[in-house]
């Protein structure tokens, strides 16, 4: 006996697969395309229905006793928290005789360091000319304020020097009187002595000379603040333009809907684990792509239709067609999240067919039942599947049923003995998928192939797990084997999982040994 073992995988599947992840997300662009729309509509309704109140501002120009050349701000962020203050506040509000309170009023304002000297002061008010009222009295009460503090701090460093001074000169004079009431002697103890005091006479009239010029000049350096500070840019209304401030507004709100809906996007895709790449879905299945379609539109289309499109889906017709005329079995279409689609092409299947022989469609959608509806003339018959029985043995069927989440999947043989899934990309989780390929596995329903509906139009992954002639015809083997008691080979490889071992051996060893069902990794979600 020869076994065929598919080769197992070099490397670990990666805990997070971005190719997926951006077909994905990009699948999904209507969602994040609609928060994008939705942010600017927002942003722009709220500068339409919420424009800004009328603002002032002033610029002043605020000179330091401590200013130096490497500083990094600090004195300018004092000034901005001293104008924060109830004291200014209450300054400015007495100035304009309002009524309103300090606290309430320092909402409406703010300060914000330009430079390491300059000051802007913004203000809004009722109208422009509130606001403009407003921002100049701010500035004059800070302007006064500043002046004020530096006045203050400059008289009490000058009478800190000016008393350090007279207490020098009262030293100064005792000293004096020391060396006046001394007379002239040559002992060598009062000659030491008195130069000693000479010294120190020297010493006190130089630091007595000190503390005038600091003094001074603590008085000199008032002037220069008091004149250095002043507003340089008089307070005057800031003029909104609406359009421009809608379109801020909406630029913002179109690039914060995108980013939360590019975020929601790619973790509900993480969350929810819904396959969209073709080499996935066949893992997951444990059966090869054998055809990608748009989704059929329920309304009718016209000429601009595109041309791939239609041959693709008479090709794929050609095929099954021609598969099914050689294997003499039924074939169901089963589908998973594009009912209309199957039952499109299980129609233009059975008219292919149609011309030939007498052709049933089996209708077992549950929520799309053709059965009973106004049916072209000379086209197939479709019955529902209540009525399958009563169909004869001699007339080809062509089942229609559904793999969707609570399928009734007894039912599933009476449609056909084969089966083609025809699968929506992205509509599945990887659970459900491995639990149809499961089902059908137990079922022994042999999946002749996947119809891909949807699929990612920039997708080049490789769609097909087929390692011997029969890889993807899952228990087609073993049912044959089973009938005929001739030989084949084993069954198929399962869905996401490693390939099976293929046996092939001949009809009588087959024929002796029970077929065996081919079965995929048991998923988290309970089959019904």
């Amino acid at each position: 006996m020869t076994t065929h073992t598919a080769p197992e995988p070099s490397t670990a599947a990666p805990l997070l697969n971005l190719q997926a992840l951006v077909v994905a997300v990009r699948r999904r662009r209507r969602l994040w395309c609609s928060l994008a729309l939705l942010g600017l509509l927002i942003g722009a309704a709220v500068a339409v229905l919420r424009p800004p109140p009328p603002t002032a501002v002033a610029k002043v120009l605020v000179a330091h006793q401590e200013d130096q050349p490497n500083d990094t701000g600090t004195l300018i962020r004092t000034d901005v928290e001293v104008l924060q203050t109830t004291r200014i506040a209450d300054k400015a509000l007495k100035s304009l005789n309002s009524p309103v309170k300090p606290e309430d009023f320092m909402r409406d304002y703010r300060g914000t360091g330009v430079t390491n000297n300059l000051l802007r002061i913004d203000v809004t008010g009722d109208s422009d000319a509130q606001a403009v009222a407003r921002a100049k009295a701010l500035a004059d009460a800070f302007v006064a304020d500043h002046v004020q503090r530096m006045q203050d701090a400059a008289k009490a460093e000058a009478k800190a020097l000016r008393d350090q001074r007279d207490r020098m000169r009262t030293e100064l004079a005792q000293v004096n009187e020391s060396i006046g009431g001394r007379t002239p002697s040559s002992d060598p103890e009062s000659s030491a002595s008195m130069e000693s005091l000479f010294a120190r006479r020297a010493e006190l009239t130089s630091r007595i000379a000190d503390f005038d010029q600091r003094a001074e000049e603590a008085r000199m350096g008032t002037p220069r603040i008091i004149s250095g500070t002043q507003i340089v840019d008089a307070p005057r209304a800031v003029r909104h333009s609406l359009p421009l401030a809608a379109a801020t507004n909406s630029a913002i709100g179109l690039v914060l809907g995108l980013v939360i809906g590019l975020a929601v996007a790619a973790v509900g895709s993480v969350v929810a684990d819904r396959p969209v790449l073709r080499r996935e879905i066949a893992a997951n299945l444990g059966a090869s792509v054998i055809a990608e379609l748009r989704r059929v539109p329920r309304r009718r289309v016209g000429f601009w239709q595109r041309r791939r499109t239609r041959t693709e889906r008479e090709r794929l017709i050609s095929t099954l067609a021609r598969t099914v005329r050689d294997s003499g079995e039924s074939v169901s279409l089963l589908e998973l999240g594009c009912a209309h689609s199957t039952s499109v092409l299980a129609l233009d299947l059975a008219k292919a067919l149609s011309a030939q022989e007498p052709v049933v469609v089996i209708d077992g959608l549950p929520a799309l039942e053709r059965a009973g509806r106004g049916q072209e003339p000379g086209g197939p018959a479709v019955v529902s599947g209540d009525r399958a029985a009563a169909v004869p043995r001699q007339t080809r069927r062509i089942g229609v049923g559904s793999v969707v989440p609570g399928t009734a999947w007894t039912g599933l043989q009476d449609l056909g003995s084969q089966t083609v899934l025809v699968v929506r990309a992205g509509h599945g989780s990887a659970a459900w998928l491995h639990t149809v390929a499961r089902q059908l596995a137990d079922l022994l329903i042999p999946v002749i192939g996947v119809v891909l509906i949807d699929p990612d139009p920039r997708d080049r992954t490789d769609g097909t797990l087929w390692d011997g002639p029969h890889t993807a015809l899952r228990g087609h083997d073993a049912r044959l084997a089973r009938r005929n008691g001739g030989g084949g080979g084993g069954g198929g490889g399962g869905g996401g999982a490693s390939h099976a071992v293929e046996a092939v051996g001949d009809g009588r060893q087959q024929a002796e040994r029970p077929p065996r069902a081919v079965r995929v990794p048991d998923s988290d979600q309970e089959a019904r």
